[in-house]
């Protein structure tokens, strides 16, 4: 005799906040429903969890399947869960946040979704769901990751300049920063490799391009160094 339950269940989904970083913009990825409910708004890639999968497996399948983006590593943000968050069924979310090189992944709609593009976060359409919610969330989370953790650098092209470093940071953090101990601090830290190419075509003078260590970042950090700035 098959179990049953005595309480009713929610449907699960997933949603994913994506983030780039391009001509000095914070982007955020997002796609335009093609079905009901919310038919032609904007809104974060993600749909419903499959019983046979797990919830990171499902925010990936979403994601390829609704954009195009695979090979994306995904973490997981927060559960969504208020009982009108969605007008057909009770539906709790599980969403999951990443950052990507805009350079690197092209987007493309499929499945459900009419189309897909990226957004300025400080100038976003209207959204469907919660998915403002979520949306401020993952700023919040970033924001804070952004200063203990390198995730920077896996906003910007492999080779940057430390002016384009401060810039993004100062966009995910909101606040200016005193370039000279911006760059005395990031500098002490020894994880940028210093190349012997400057930027090319640009009108002001050209400035040395860095990459970043990560095989010395994950060396010193098993040794107990924090990334702080």
């Amino acid at each position: 005799m098959a179990h049953t339950y005595q309480y009713s269940r929610a449907a699960l989904t997933v949603d994913c906040v994506v983030f780039g970083f391009d001509e000095g913009d914070l982007k955020l990825l997002l796609i335009q429903r093609d079905i009901e409910p919310f038919e032609g708004r904007w809104a974060l890639p993600g749909g419903f969890v499959h019983v046979e999968e797990s919830l990171e497996d499902a925010a990936l399948r979403e994601l390829q399947e609704e954009t195009g983006l695979s090979k994306v590593y995904l973490e997981q943000l927060y559960t969504f869960g208020q009982p009108d968050r969605d007008p057909r069924e009770r539906v709790v979310t599980v969403a999951y946040y990443a950052l990507v090189k805009l350079s690197s992944h092209s987007v493309k709609a499929a499945t459900d979704a009419r189309n897909a593009a990226w957004f300025d976060v400080s100038d976003l359409p209207r959204l469907a769901f919660d998915h403002e919610n979520i949306i401020e969330a993952a700023l919040l989370r970033l924001k804070g990751k952004v200063r203990y953790e390198p995730l920077g650098f896996e906003l910007l092209p492999p080779k940057f300049t430390l002016t384009q470093l401060q810039h993004l940071y100062e966009t995910i953090l909101e606040a200016p920063l005193d370039k000279r101990n911006f760059r005395k601090k990031i500098l002490a830290m020894d994880l940028l490799l210093e190349t012997d190419e400057i930027e090319q075509d640009v009108a002001h003078r050209a400035a040395r391009l860095y990459r970043f260590d990560e095989g010395k970042y994950k060396q010193l950090k098993k040794k107990g160094f924090h990334f702080e700035l």
